[in-house]
């Protein structure tokens, strides 16, 4: 006799509006950037804008919804092997999966230093990021040129192998990863805690984001007057 299926609430609203925002953001930056000219400007508006965002996804990491923290996919590395075997746990499956966690990770740590590096890098002709002027022309020059090349490359890979999971787990396992990441739900055959997504958790969301918005616009006042 097979179990009882019921829905859960995986990915709170907030986490959902998250990824949209980024991914949009994240799209506006690499056409910006190939663009160039005038547009840099929005380039650098946007980056300001991901640098929020970022910002804002670590302290819900901490604090949002029980799925979207990141205690809740932090895996031991017995627990990576367990699931390449097929054996996880159905804790280890509802939300982030060990290989997801890792990619969610990577992607977050990359764009985070992409971010930095982008506030740090003066191309020498229309462009000065807002920390340019507090930081050693060494460490502006290396800035510079990690943002333009390596780390151009690695936002665009891990970017890559993201759409590439989500048509695997479309297509092998029948799993639709970008559905339940815009209702929010999943179908499971075991009892699970789901995450808070009340009024209360998406007014909190809300609020933190502001804060965010208000620390990444210091950021860039730090910069030249016309910046």
């Amino acid at each position: 006799m097979s179990k009882p299926s019921t829905s859960l609430r995986v990915w709170d609203l907030p986490t959902r509006v998250f990824h949209i925002w980024l991914l949009l953001c994240v799209l506006g930056l690499v056409v910006t950037g190939k663009v160039g000219g005038n547009w840099i400007e929005w380039h650098a508006r946007l980056g300001t804008a991901v640098l929020a965002l970022l910002v804002w996804r670590l302290v819900w990491g901490l604090v949002g919804g029980r799925w979207s923290r990141f205690v809740h996919f932090i895996y031991a590395p017995r627990s990576v092997v367990a699931y390449l075997r097929g054996r996880a746990p159905l804790a280890h499956r509802v939300g982030h999966n060990p290989l997801g966690a890792l990619s969610v990770f990577a992607l977050l740590g990359v764009l985070l230093v992409q971010v930095l590096t982008g506030l740090s890098s003066d191309d020498e002709i229309a462009f000065a990021g807002p920390l340019v002027a507090h930081l050693p022309g060494s460490w502006v020059s290396a800035a510079t040129s990690w943002h333009k090349d390596e780390g151009q490359l690695l936002v665009l890979g891990l970017i890559g192998l993201h759409v590439l999971a989500i048509l695997v787990y479309r297509v092998v396992k029948g799993e639709r990863l970008v559905g339940a990441m815009l209702h929010g739900d999943k179908v499971v055959d075991e009892p699970l805690p789901p995450s808070r997504d009340d009024a209360m958790t998406r007014l909190g969301a809300l609020v933190l984001l502001g804060v965010c918005g208000a620390a990444a616009a210091a950021v860039w006042r730090l910069g030249a007057p016309g910046w």
